[in-house]
């Protein structure tokens, strides 16, 4: 499995704002964050769920609710599950020394890094939200982190909604004083006319580094096969936000344990 990013990957990425990084969970590693958040889901873990932000998906009943903490019962029909840091079996994929060294990468050596926000996104069979395209970003912090790790629990294809990326857009904010990232259906269309969005199909295990701007989106599950993902995003830890939400790192700092530097 990888272990850094070669000289290679880290061009391609400044280049392209995503780079593949392959399959990075064995067969029993991804069985067991499957079936971790699946209990989580159906309200079998031992987990402050009281700390976790939940958002059930939509269904022929009612809306999306809204994101809080707390479960909405017991289903496998979340779309959302957030904090998920206060898992130990969450944490300890979060934090190994790939991803410590990839954060060397985007935010510099011995930098302290936190996580923005460790979080389970799912589209269920023959379901799932639209996602328009946007650049993620947030105004209440003073500096927008940079770095995710995308991660497939579950196939991700064309038909139950993969992430569909336009290569080359993390350069520049296309809406910098606006407070969503979304992009305006006029926005879309002229970028749609000029770039090919690419679709980021992944086998369950596999992952992908996205840079924050890279416009995405992602469609609808036509399928009887749900999309499960685990997303995190990697912050430095001097961020200030203005909702005094408190920061603490994850990475002390950059430097990969046992290493030379």
């Amino acid at each position: 499995m990888l272990e850094a990013l070669t000289a290679e990957m880290w061009a391609f990425y400044a280049e392209h704002g995503y780079v593949r990084l392959g399959k990075l969970l064995s067969d029993a590693e991804l069985a067991g964050l499957q079936t971790r958040i699946d209990d989580i889901m159906l309200g079998k873990a031992n987990i402050a769920y009281d700390k976790l932000l939940m958002q059930r998906e939509a269904d022929g009943m009612s809306g999306q609710t809204e994101q809080t903490t707390g479960s909405k019962g017991h289903t496998l029909n979340y779309r959302k599950i957030q904090n998920l840091e206060l898992d130990p079996l969450f944490l300890a994929y979060m934090t190994r020394p790939l991803f410590r060294s990839i954060c060397a990468g985007v935010y510099g050596e011995q930098t302290p890094i936190a996580c923005f926000r460790a979080m389970f996104m799912n589209k269920p069979a023959f379901h799932g939200s639209v996602l328009p395209y946007h650049q993620d970003r947030w105004t209440h912090l003073d500096r927008d982190p940079l770095a995710t790790v995308w991660t497939a629990l579950d196939p991700a294809t064309v038909a139950n909604g993969c992430v569909t990326i336009i290569p080359g857009t993390h350069k520049r904010l296309l809406n910098p004083d606006h407070p969503s990232g979304f992009l305006t259906e006029r926005q879309a269309e002229l970028l749609l006319a000029e770039h090919a969005p690419l679709p980021l199909e992944l086998a369950p295990g596999e992952a992908v580094l996205l840079h924050n701007w890279t416009i995405h989106g992602s469609d609808g599950n036509r399928t009887a096969q749900s999309r499960r993902a685990f997303s995190v995003c990697y912050m430095d830890a001097a961020t200030t936000p203005s909702n005094d939400e408190p920061i603490s790192p994850i990475f002390s700092d950059t430097r990969v344990p046992n290493s030379p530097t």
